[in-house]
């Protein structure tokens, strides 16, 4: 009977070790496949380390498989300030399709955008091509383009900010609110570096808006008041200098600054083959400072070319 109760107790303890052993067997097989899921930037350790940043918020993306690279409090919130135009510009791409077409800008487009802007370029009541408001818009800030653009949409700013909204939306900008088309400062207008990664992404794939992006200057056709025309330059080729990068170059940019902001930038670079955005903000002190062009700097020379 003893003998028995023995081999009853061995066959009990030979089956409990079977099920801890196909336990263990299972556990390490999902381990190997959550690890074989990961992204590619999670098993590299070859980029610059966040810190080294002076910016507060960062994030470097690849455009080939969209693969986060590095970040930094990216979903935290930040006050997008000039980076909002991204937005705005897309928007009346594709929604304005004869960019040929005559805008009227009035004077109500212009006194509200003094502070934490740049003076404009354009006058009230000068009929500008929607094209060349778009250049002014993302190259020299010009606040009066945007709202040219907005009126000429959706009838008023108000309700074009509706639409920036709804688009947000639509693109899983889960964390973005705008209250106004350029990026003037409200408590209620903010975003996230990993928004506007999504947002510029998406721009990026619309062929008029990556050319206006890239471009380092523009001039526009004579109008009404300006017979010779005005020409824009990129703010961020302006103050960058040299585009040339290890292995590559900084191929286009779009800058924004405001006090409370700091200085943000978006920007791209080609490395080798391949192609990559880089959205920084909060960086302290003022654009003669640059720390947001030493940023990207950084991190895109810590990139190896393929």
């Amino acid at each position: 009977m003893a003998k028995k109760r023995l081999s009853i107790s061995r066959v009990l303890l030979l089956l409990i070790m079977a099920i801890i052993i196909v336990f263990v067997f299972k556990e390490v097989g999902s381990d190997k496949a959550i690890s074989a899921d990961l992204p590619k930037a999670q098993e590299s350790a070859s980029f610059i380390s966040p810190d080294m940043l002076h910016s507060t918020h960062a994030i470097l993306v690849s455009l080939s498989d969209n693969t986060i690279l590095m970040q930094k409090n990216s979903d935290k919130k930040i006050y997008p300030t000039s980076l909002t135009k991204i937005m705005t510009a897309i928007i009346a791409i594709e929604r304005l399709p004869d960019l040929q077409e005559e805008i009227t800008l009035s004077n109500s487009m212009f006194p509200k955008y003094v502070e934490d802007t740049s003076s404009a370029s354009f006058r009230p009541g000068e009929r500008v091509r929607v094209i060349d408001l778009l250049y002014g818009s993302m190259m020299s800030d010009d606040a009066e383009c945007c709202v040219g653009l907005a009126n000429r949409i959706a009838g008023s700013e108000y309700d074009f900010v509706k639409i920036m909204n709804d688009k947000a939306s639509e693109l899983g900008m889960d964390d973005t609110h705008f209250e106004n088309s350029s990026g003037l400062h409200d408590a209620y207008h903010y975003t996230t570096v990993k928004d506007l990664s999504t947002l510029l992404r998406y721009a990026l794939s619309n062929d008029t808006f990556a050319e206006i992006f890239t471009m380092p200057s523009y001039c526009t056709q004579p109008t009404n008041i300006h017979p010779g025309g005005i020409t824009f330059k990129n703010n961020m080729f302006s103050r960058l200098g040299d585009r040339s990068i290890k292995g590559g170059n900084i191929i286009g940019g779009k800058t924004g600054y405001t006090d409370r902001a700091g200085l943000c930038l978006a920007s791209q670079a080609k490395v080798g083959k391949e192609e990559y955005i880089l959205i920084t903000a909060g960086a302290k002190g003022d654009k003669s400072s640059g720390r947001d062009i030493t940023d990207a700097l950084k991190v895109y020379n810590s990139l190896t070319a393929e």
